[in-house]
């Protein structure tokens, strides 16, 4: 029972912090600003708003799990809080267990407002030469009010105004997305494009891989060297296919490294949406699963690393 509370702990921890809501709110501007660009292509709006705003849930996905993991975990590992947690019944693994649920239960929180922000950022580009004005005003004005809503809670109660405007983002979102549905669009504009759904979904998995993965460095590395071996790890999984898949079958070190290195490529499903395919929801499952598989063995090698770590007191 211990783990849930130290998860809701972490969970909330990375709410407060700046970082977390400075790259959940500019990660959402940058998708509702992504139709705007538009009116410069011909008849590849939606296709050019898909891909973009796929790009950034998940490089802002990597980014933000590296951060997070990095304040929750190296942060109190340096200033001994770990030692104060572990000088009670709470033994290491459960400890390392509710830390990665907690920052997988903030990167989930990101991943759906930002599926939520491309529904409705692929609703305004659907037409070729007119951007749905309406519901631009509708998502911008939500953003607008969860910041206003979290700066006067900060400023009547003193509480922590990035979590305060991330839970004022995380009502309003939903609900002009609700109220953007429901407006009657153009003729031959469908309501909300409900198919992207599947591929939002993957790229959610992505994220939460990568969260496992950060949060397991960030037992042993600083935040630099994190994000280093992170961004060698995402790239070398874009292109694991090209890299290691074609000698898989004759190189037992490339099956080796194609097997151990997360294809983040079965993920993006930006070309499948760009040639008009129905990702099937099996798919899905399957991504899913495989998305568990990878958070079981990045758990294992957290555990593995924290096992002789030093928690208290670092000069570093």
């Amino acid at each position: 029972m211990t783990v849930i509370p130290i998860a809701l702990n972490t969970f909330r921890e990375t709410l407060r912090q700046p970082i977390y809501f400075l790259l959940l709110l500019t990660a959402l501007v940058m998708i509702g600003f992504f139709p705007t660009l538009t009116l410069f292509v011909f008849r590849e709006q939606v296709k050019l708003v898909v891909d973009s705003a796929l790009a950034t849930m998940m490089l802002f996905g990597w980014g933000m799990a590296v951060l997070c993991a990095n304040n929750t975990v190296s942060r109190e590992i340096a200033n001994g809080t770990v030692l104060m947690v572990l000088s009670k019944p709470v033994n290491r693994q459960a400890f390392l267990a509710a830390k990665i649920l907690g920052i997988l239960a903030a990167l989930a929180l990101f991943a759906g407002l930002a599926g939520l922000g491309t529904l409705v950022a692929v609703r305004v580009a659907r037409d070729q030469f007119a951007l749905d004005n309406t519901a631009i005003a509708l998502y911008f004005g939500a953003l607008a009010l969860g910041c206003a809503a979290g700066g006067l809670n900060n400023y009547f109660t003193r509480r922590s105004f990035p979590m305060a405007a991330t839970v004022g983002l995380l009502v309003l979102v939903p609900l002009a997305t609700l109220v953007v549905a429901a407006i009657p669009p153009q003729a031959g504009v469908e309501r909300l494009r409900w198919g992207l759904a599947p591929a939002l979904a993957l790229i959610g998995f992505s994220t939460l891989a990568l969260g496992a993965l950060a949060t397991a460095l960030s037992t042993r590395l600083d935040m630099v060297p994190n994000l280093v071996v992170c961004g060698c790890i995402f790239l070398l999984g874009l292109v694991s296919d090209y890299l290691f898949g074609r000698f898989a079958g004759s190189n037992p070190f490339a099956f080796l490294a194609y097997n151990l290195v997360p294809n983040w490529q079965l993920f993006w499903m930006a070309d499948a949406l760009a040639a008009d395919r129905a990702i099937p929801w099996s798919y899905v499952g399957w991504g899913a699963l495989y998305t568990t598989l990878c958070l079981l063995l990045f758990t294992i090698l957290a555990a593995v690393l924290f096992r002789e770590r030093e928690v208290g007191c670092q000069n570093q």
